[in-house]
């Protein structure tokens, strides 16, 4: 599991990357009541808006962790928002695949993700 520094983690599942938002990061938004999903097949680069999250307290945007083609989203937080207060690191936003997973090395592990939340 690796993290970002804008709250989402990573999990690797053969050769894609499954991104979610921290629990950290869902504590801080509040009740979530709304989120849009990105598009199958599309490219995106790193840094880019790929989903939109609202919660009772704001909307925030998901970022593309790295370059690559979003191959599956899950539909399920379509209908039940809420599962990511539920429980965030189970409630995936989307899964890319990438071209050299080796780019998870820049990203932090569980010890210091820690240390930035404090």
């Amino acid at each position: 599991m690796k993290y970002t520094k804008e709250h989402e983690w990573l999990r690797v599942e053969g050769d894609l990357v499954v991104v979610g938002i921290t629990e950290h990061a869902a504590t801080q938004l509040g009740d979530v009541v709304f989120i849009e999903l990105p598009e199958v097949e599309t490219m995106v680069a790193e840094g880019d808006e790929v989903a939109v999250i609202e919660s009772v307290k704001a909307a925030s945007d998901i970022l593309a962790p790295m370059d690559g083609e979003i191959v599956a989203v899950n539909e399920k937080l379509t209908d039940k928002p809420g599962l990511v207060n539920a429980d965030p690191m189970a409630a995936w936003f989307f899964k890319m695949r990438v071209e050299d997973l080796s780019v998870l090395d820049d990203f932090m592990d569980e010890d210091e993700y820690q240390d930035l939340i404090g």
